[in-house]
């Protein structure tokens, strides 16, 4: 799948990190399952609401080979019988999202890479203020963060406000 648009640019869109991509499986196929899968126990119900309203609001969901890899590894830790329809969730998800394909050496090319891995230093060289992240991993939206504050959202920072305000 080509990486970009006619003129080189990214489609307009969204990345999310490979937890937020498993939240939006889980929540999709029932929100009850978020309670019980062992990746997801700082999440919620409401949480599944947010990220998709969210996300919701951009042209689509970006993705990567590896944050893609990543969330079927996750989303496969959970017992049957739901891991074979979180799995098939993962395959219409997949079909509603545009991959970008960003080549190993690459990724391996960021400074960062020793200290975020390789799925991580990948999304770092694609976001940008027009197609950023949502994560809830730290050391990723630091790593955005220095780049430009402007490409990235914590979605932990959401959760607290959203606590704090309840």
């Amino acid at each position: 799948m080509s990486p970009s648009g006619p003129d080189g640019s990214l489609p307009g869109g969204v990345f999310v990190d490979a937890n937020l991509l498993v939240l939006l499986v889980a929540g999709a196929l029932d929100p009850d399952i978020i309670a019980r899968h062992r990746r997801l126990r700082t999440f919620g119900p409401e949480d599944f609401e947010r990220v998709l309203e969210m996300v919701s609001g951009f042209e689509r969901v970006l993705v990567t080979p590896n944050t893609l890899t990543e969330a079927s590894n996750l989303l496969g830790q959970h017992r049957e019988p739901e891991r074979s329809r979180l799995l098939m969730t993962l395959r219409i998800l997949i079909g509603q999202t545009h991959e970008v394909v960003v080549a190993s050496t690459e990724a391996t090319a960021q400074p960062s890479f020793p200290r975020l891995g390789l799925t991580d230093a990948g999304l770092l060289g694609l976001v940008s203020r027009d197609t950023p992240l949502v994560t809830v991993d730290l050391d990723l939206y630091l790593a955005v963060s220095a780049v430009d504050a402007f490409s990235t959202v914590n979605y932990r920072h959401l959760q607290e406000q959203h606590a704090q305000s309840n």
